[in-house]
């Protein structure tokens, strides 16, 4: 207990700030931060995993992230049945067509030496297979994204229960590692990060545009939830006495019927949103735990001791018989498909797809944040960086005005200084955030919650 009272003892402080948050705002805002907490927390797992036990640098984890919403609307929205009858098989199609092609290309490497001729071949599947998708995507995609496009547009979904798209995130995810790993896990660190960065922006950039596909930059609304929806729980006569039960110390003190109706109604509503809340902080605390407990067995197994020996010293662990390109595929791909899983339950919270929202030169390096201020090699250090980076990311804006009026208590509400100060109020965001870091790294560079190495 002694050795993880560090590990205790900033839990429950972040947690307290949580409930600070609900006694001082509202408890809608604090289980929002709480659920959007969750979710980075599975992020950071992600990353960590591919940083802390492998030393890989990752920068592609927006592109992941999308791929997981992009999961979630394939799954759950209904399938758009005239937008299937129009050009649905000549998707079909072309999907086969891309299969053939890649198997091509790969028989003929097999086949042939390096030559100007396999060159050639290769470079000729490549031009005859675009022109032949370019003629039969093209009718097809125009007739799809005419259907209705103010609603639809797209071809849709399968219009499975949500929850399914997690999983279906982590394969999507996962299924763009292998290949990003085959092609670019050879490069140095620094050229890996770059190719990685890069990729995430055309992926992102092809489901922005590919309408047919997602809606793009149209969004997708109204996506399945796996929790209930506010209006239904609002006319449920289980709900309603649950909220006169808890309040009932409030309604009592008012004697007037209507006005009491009329409070009753009013606290229905603010407890069905912290009601559905609950229920998605639930959801997602029992991914994160689930995760916990096999990224920590995983750590301290002797794959996990294996990986951070080659973290550590590559050409030591290649002499030794370690596999070091086959491990840092798999490892990559276990990374990027947890992160896959994150994107998908973002988009289940949501409600919403928008693809415009995934700017990877801004929320990556949030990311990379949270692992190195909780503590790299640490999944619960990875865990409380995910909860604390956000904590402040949210919650800087309230605690900048706070301190403006406190400090400015003195001046009139009129007065150009404060005046100024309100108005720069998005701005302390980076401020505290800039601030935080430095202080993490000066003080504590290992992170909050450091690597503890078991020696057995």
């Amino acid at each position: 207990m002694r050795q993880n009272l560090d590990v205790i003892s900033a839990y429950a402080i972040m947690l307290g700030l949580i409930i600070l948050v609900g006694f001082l705002q509202s408890w809608s805002i604090a289980l929002s931060i709480l659920c959007f907490c969750l979710i980075s927390a599975v992020m950071t797992m992600g990353a960590n995993i591919q940083w802390g036990y492998a030393g890989l640098i990752n920068f592609g984890i927006m592109g992941y992230t999308a791929l997981g919403g992009l999961a979630a609307v394939l799954v759950s929205v209904p399938p758009v049945q005239e937008a299937w009858q129009v050009g649905g098989l000549n998707m079909i199609l072309c999907a086969f067509l891309i299969a053939f092609m890649v198997f091509s290309i790969r028989f003929i490497i097999k086949k042939y030496k390096k030559s100007n001729k396999r060159n050639y071949a290769i470079a000729f599947v490549i031009i005859v297979g675009l022109v032949i998708l370019r003629l039969v995507s093209g009718p097809a995609i125009e007739s799809i994204e005419a259907v209705n496009p103010a609603t639809t547009g797209f071809l849709g979904g399968m219009g499975f229960p949500i929850l399914f798209s997690w999983i279906v995130g982590a394969f999507f995810a996962g299924g763009l590692a292998y290949v990003i790993g085959k092609i670019a896990l050879g490069l140095r660190a620094d050229y890996l990060a770059i190719a990685t960065l890069l990729i995430s922006e055309i992926v992102i950039a092809v489901i922005k545009h590919e309408d047919w596909l997602s809606r793009g930059v149209k969004n997708v609304i109204g996506l399945k939830r796996p929790v209930p929806y506010e209006i239904d729980l609002q006319t449920k006569e289980w709900f309603i006495n649950l909220v006169a039960k808890f309040n009932q110390g409030t309604l009592n003190v008012i004697t007037d019927t209507l006005a009491r109706e009329q409070m009753l109604k009013q606290l229905v509503i603010e407890g069905s949103t912290v009601f559905v809340k609950l229920c998605f902080a639930g959801l997602f605390s029992i991914v994160v735990i689930i995760l916990l407990i096999i990224t920590q067995k995983a750590l301290y197994s002797p794959w996990g001791r294996m990986m951070r020996a080659i973290r550590d010293n590559e050409e030591a662990a290649n002499a030794m018989g370690k596999n070091v390109v086959k491990q840092h595929l798999l490892i990559f791909v276990l990374g990027s498909a947890i992160v896959g899983i994150a994107g998908a339950m973002m988009v289940t919270y949501d409600g919403l797809f928008t693809p415009g929202s995934y700017r990877p030169m801004r929320y990556t390096f949030l990311i990379w944040v949270m692992v190195i201020v909780g503590g790299s090699g640490n999944n619960f250090g990875a865990v409380l960086g995910g909860f604390a980076v956000w904590f402040l990311w949210i919650e800087a804006a309230p605690i900048a005005l706070f301190l403006i009026n406190f400090f400015t208590s003195g001046l009139e509400e009129t007065n150009a200084l404060k005046a100024h100060l309100i108005d720069s109020i998005p701005y302390f965001r980076f401020l505290m955030m800039g601030v935080g870091l430095l202080l993490i790294m000066r003080y504590r560079p290992k992170g909050i919650l450091p690597e503890k190495i078991k020696h057995v």
